[in-house]
């Protein structure tokens, strides 16, 4: 079960205000040599910005798959989610939640604003490697994402 438009890359939104998260990202991300295109933004009113192509993120296209970290200034993830799955056009995109929450009411209200999964970063270098790279053997290999419509 390959991803069926190989030639078309996926768009991936990661919302996380850590450099060294975003940073391991990226390279577990690169290891893997999947076609993505990997968009940042480093706290929740740029992440709307970007999802509703507003000021300087006009001509964003619309991820297939956003990584969202809960933990975030000046908009936390928690109310990005619940904006996102209050949006129409926006409520079918999948979201993971990535983040150092092991708290148990932050794993019940994500679900309950419709995340499709929740995972706790591990502390460690590696296993956070392994873990980017399970979201995206799942989330780019195995799942049929919706069709990308504007």
């Amino acid at each position: 079960m390959i991803n069926e438009n190989a030639l078309t890359p996926i768009e991936i939104l990661l919302v996380e205000d850590s450099p060294a998260d975003v940073r391991l990202t990226i390279e577990a991300l690169k290891e893997e040599k999947l076609y993505n295109h990997l968009h940042i933004v480093n706290d929740g009113v740029e992440a709307m910005a970007f999802l509703r192509q507003e000021g300087k993120y006009a001509k964003a296209v619309r991820p297939d798959l956003i990584l969202l970290d809960l933990n975030l200034p000046r908009k936390d993830g928690r109310t990005v989610l619940m904006e996102i799955k209050n949006d129409e056009k926006l409520k079918i995109i999948p979201i993971v939640i990535l983040t150092i929450s092991k708290a148990e009411e932050d794993v019940l209200k994500s679900y309950k604003l419709h995340a499709n999964c929740y995972i706790t970063k591990p502390i460690d270098l590696n296993q956070f490697s392994k873990v980017v790279k399970t979201i995206q053997d799942f989330w780019l290999t195995i799942v049929r994402l919706p069709p990308n419509t504007r």
